[in-house]
């Protein structure tokens, strides 16, 4: 998908992240530096039994995972022109050093949803991994239809089901993930829980724009990651930032169909959550009911802050900027509290574009905890209809206006 030329080159300025060691890392895995002075075992599932014909070939990829974990260096090979069914199946470590995932054919989930019965939440899941790379080019299909049939965001009263997220990467470091498409998630498709160091690159990330809870990529708990040059389109945020996460980086995004990007929320059931240092950069978002977004419920604490958004182009976008201080996702009003996550230190800085809501810029802000430091620099955002103008909803927020903002907080 071409830039629109309103949106600058992206910015050069990285987080700078506190071990420096994480890029060297990958710099060797990419080029293929790996050390020498141990052999590289390859480890073919088909090897292990894998029929690669649909059929389940969950206890041969059990016991190729079991064969490369125990090696010093391994490369785990799921090879192309094949779908390889799978029920859910969990990749535990620790491990030898520098593992290394090919998957060049497809993985299928299981649609018997019975198998998922011992842990509804995952289907596949890599844990407790240290130098871990899953690439190859292929495909991982969640069969989510079944699923979304049943879901309780459609239909919250029984017999409504929640649903399993595709892939769950749990207390992993030094981890990249690259390469891959993955689509029709049974809810969730990519989640990064617990994680330190990771790279997510070039993914493509697919659901019908109706599907329930399919967020794209999902980080929580999570610090030093970047997402780089991925395309998200689903039914749900393409990428979703929330508590214990830090020293976050998206960069190069196409976000659409979907409910934007999203820090948050943050704060439900009066939890105390922290996101710190984010930035999102050089990306476009297409059609979705929100554009770059902090949500937060009342009575929680913690705060969202440092955070940038930056050289983003909207495209018939609804809220283009929002902060919603009082986010209620449920059916019933939600009480007025005093308590609230702050949210400070937050800039937008070349955002241009259209907008489908009257209201491209709309600042929510809670009454005892206003935001802080809200920062506005070269904002152009136009409505999608040629007969109306837009406009900024600003409540209880004194941002800093810089350049041309449009439309201004007054």
């Amino acid at each position: 998908m071409a830039r629109p030329s309103s949106v600058r080159t992206a910015s050069r300025d990285r987080i700078s992240y506190n071990d420096s060691d994480f890029w060297r890392q990958l710099i060797r895995k990419q080029s293929g530096a790996a050390s020498s002075s141990t052999s590289l075992k390859m480890v073919n599932v088909n090897d292990y039994g894998a029929k690669g014909d649909g059929s389940d070939d969950t206890e041969a990829f059990t016991k190729a995972w079991e064969a490369a974990c125990s090696a010093q260096r391994a490369v785990l090979v799921v090879p192309q022109n094949k779908t390889y069914g799978l029920t859910p199946i969990t990749f535990s470590g620790p491990c030898g050093s520098d593992l290394t995932v090919k998957i060049y054919g497809t993985i299928e989930a299981s649609s018997d949803q019975s198998a998922y019965e011992k842990d509804p939440t995952l289907w596949l899941k890599f844990e407790n991994l240290t130098k871990l790379s899953v690439a190859g080019g292929g495909y991982i299909n969640g069969n989510g239809e079944t699923w979304w049939q049943k879901s309780c965001k459609r239909k919250p009263k029984p017999p409504c089901k929640h649903a399993p997220t595709a892939l769950t990467f749990q207390e992993c470091k030094y981890l990249r993930v690259a390469d891959l498409t993955i689509t029709n998630a049974q809810q969730m498709h990519l989640v990064f829980k617990k994680c330190v160091n990771v790279s997510a690159v070039n993914l493509q990330i697919t659901a019908p724009k109706e599907s329930p809870n399919t967020d794209g990529i999902h980080v929580t708990d999570t610090q030093n990651i970047t997402i780089d040059h991925c395309a998200i389109g689903t039914g749900d945020d393409c990428i979703s930032i929330v508590s214990g996460s830090s020293n976050v980086q998206a960069t190069d995004i196409a976000c659409g169909p979907g409910h934007g990007i999203s820090i948050g929320s943050l704060g439900a059931h009066m939890s105390a959550d922290y996101v710190s240092n984010v930035v999102i950069n050089n990306s476009r978002l297409s059609g979705t009911t929100n554009g770059v977004r902090i949500k937060t419920w009342q009575g929680g604490s913690g705060y969202a802050s440092n955070i940038r958004f930056e050289n983003l182009a909207m495209d018939n976008v609804t809220n283009p900027i929002i902060i919603d201080q009082n986010y209620c996702d449920q059916e019933k009003p939600c009480p007025p509290q005093a308590a609230a996550v702050q949210v400070r230190n937050v800039t937008y800085t070349n955002i241009r574009g259209t907008s489908a809501s009257e209201e491209a810029i709309k600042f929510d802000c809670s009454r005892n905890h206003p935001c802080e430091d809200i920062f506005l620099q070269d904002i152009n955002l136009r409505s999608e209809s040629s007969v109306k103008s837009t406009e900024a909803s600003c409540l209880y927020v004194r941002p800093t206006q810089t350049g041309i903002v449009s439309p201004r907080c007054d």
